[in-house]
């Protein structure tokens, strides 16, 4: 139960931010020049775009707080069995971390790019 709980709310997320990122993108274009209705769709809907920004940083942010907040856990309740076994578990550790970190700036860069391609 508890797991097609955890399922199906991960595929509702999924599917909300796929619904405002083809809203954010989506518009009405009445020119002919291929330059002029790349400028126009965007300028449009440049809220939308702003939106699913935000909401794509903020939903990457908040999974990396959670985690690093479980790899930080998972690790010290193992020092916490094994004290001797600190050394091995600390390295490992601190590069999950890292790497956990990078992809929620991943996500920052790449909704920095959306925005300031769209304002511009």
């Amino acid at each position: 139960m508890n797991r097609t709980i955890k399922i199906l709310s991960s595929f509702t997320t999924f599917l909300v931010l796929f619904l405002i990122s083809g809203v954010a993108f989506a518009g009405d274009v009445t020119s002919t020049n291929p330059a002029d209705m790349k400028v126009e769709g965007l300028a449009e809907n440049y809220g939308w775009v702003a939106i699913a920004a935000g909401l794509g940083i903020g939903i990457a942010a908040f999974g990396g707080g959670l985690g690093q907040g479980r790899a930080a856990t998972a690790a010290l309740e193992g020092i916490a069995r094994n004290p001797g076994a600190a050394g091995q578990i600390r390295g490992p550790m601190i590069l999950g971390l890292a790497l956990i970190e990078s992809l929620v700036i991943y996500a920052l860069i790449i909704s920095l790019l959306l925005v300031l391609k769209v304002g511009a």
